[in-house]
């Protein structure tokens, strides 16, 4: 038998190793996405050189109006919301799969994204709205109804709501929700102009208004998903044993569903339905910190932009016309969950509850 370091089990790495891996999880993306952002800055349809970019930054009187103005109005206003969409995601991704202690949750499974999407819709067709902070209050309704029936009718019957039951009832949701809206935006040619863009999952548009439109309902469900990891924690236990711990179990699915609507309506109304990134996040993650959603929640306000952008600028430089950012999320985010599900099969009892 091979000797083996005192306390530590053959094949196993030195705890001082493992507990030094979330550290390392948080800091390497840290430094990502700050590379990412100064990428977004510089890329797109014209490149800046970083002195063009600092100088806009600063506001010198040297550098030319036209590129004040795409970088500070267009690029910085891009950036922002990219950020503010991947946390947003990511850490509802998190509460969703720890909930409902199932990793197949996602807010796109779950009809989150597509009642976002239908409410949206709805508001164009019978009120004109067009897409602007106008729309982000109907994104959240429709965000929130959808998540009240998901868990309505997953709830029924003597068994009550189980992981399985509600992603079943998220699943044939998402899919009524959304061919509906698809169809009520094909039927009407001035809706489709409309939402043509934004139904691909894309920040092209975005504006500064409309990032301060989304913003602060982003920042309170993140605020309230900072009061849930120990809760969430007791409750991938099981409910009985989160019971016995002390955990309000109602309370702590109440407040874990209010922030995931205010979530998911609002990266909804800023980017459109935007897929993967809810899904992969915290399977990438798990894979690096384990279950603990204490180091979920805020490797998630990270790993989120850092898809999110990289999706966005891999968009704005593989075709000459932008490709959408919601068309890269699936393309990168297919294979590495294929790769991710290979490589670590979830137990029956994550899945089935």
């Amino acid at each position: 038998m091979r000797p083996t370091t005192a306390g530590v089990l053959p094949g196993r790495a030195p705890r001082s190793t493992r507990s030094l891996r979330p550290v390392w999880a948080l800091l390497l993306p840290s430094l990502l996405l700050l590379a990412l952002i100064a990428l977004s800055l510089f890329v797109g349809s014209g490149h800046f050189s970083p002195d063009e970019v600092v100088g806009a930054l600063l506001g010198r009187p040297d550098v030319p109006p036209s590129t004040l103005v795409i970088i500070r109005d267009y690029r910085v206003a891009r950036t922002v919301a990219a950020l503010l969409v991947g946390s947003a995601l990511g850490v509802a991704g998190v509460l969703m799969q720890s909930t409902a202690r199932n990793p197949l949750a996602d807010p796109g499974l779950l009809g989150v994204n597509a009642g976002a999407y239908l409410a949206i819709v709805l508001g164009a067709l019978t009120m004109g709205i067009s897409l602007g902070p106008s729309h982000v209050l109907l994104a959240l309704v429709g965000a929130a109804l959808a998540t009240v029936i998901v868990h309505g009718i997953g709830s029924r019957g003597p068994l009550g709501g189980t992981p399985a039951k509600l992603v079943l009832t998220g699943v044939a949701l998402t899919a009524v929700l959304t061919g509906v809206g698809s169809a009520i935006s094909l039927l009407n040619p001035s809706i489709f102009d409309k939402v043509r863009s934004w139904n691909s999952g894309s920040l092209q548009n975005t504006t500064w208004e409309g990032v301060a439109a989304v913003a602060p309902f982003i920042l309170v469900g993140l605020a309230l998903a900072a009061f849930l990891p120990g809760a969430l924690n007791t409750l991938l236990l099981g409910e009985d044993s989160a019971r016995a711990l002390g955990t309000h179990v109602p309370a702590t699915r109440g407040l874990s569903a209010v922030a995931t609507t205010l979530l998911c309506g609002a990266a909804t109304a800023a980017a459109g339905p935007v897929s993967f990134v809810g899904l992969l996040v915290p399977h990438a993650l798990r894979t690096v910190v384990g279950p603990d959603v204490r180091w979920l929640l805020p490797g998630a306000v990270l790993s989120g932009p850092i898809l999110v952008l990289a999706a966005d600028l891999v968009g704005r430089v593989l075709i000459p016309c932008e490709l959408p950012m919601g068309v890269v999320t699936a393309f990168l985010g297919a294979p590495v969950l294929v790769a991710l599900v290979r490589t670590r099969r979830p137990r029956m009892s994550e899945v089935s509850g």
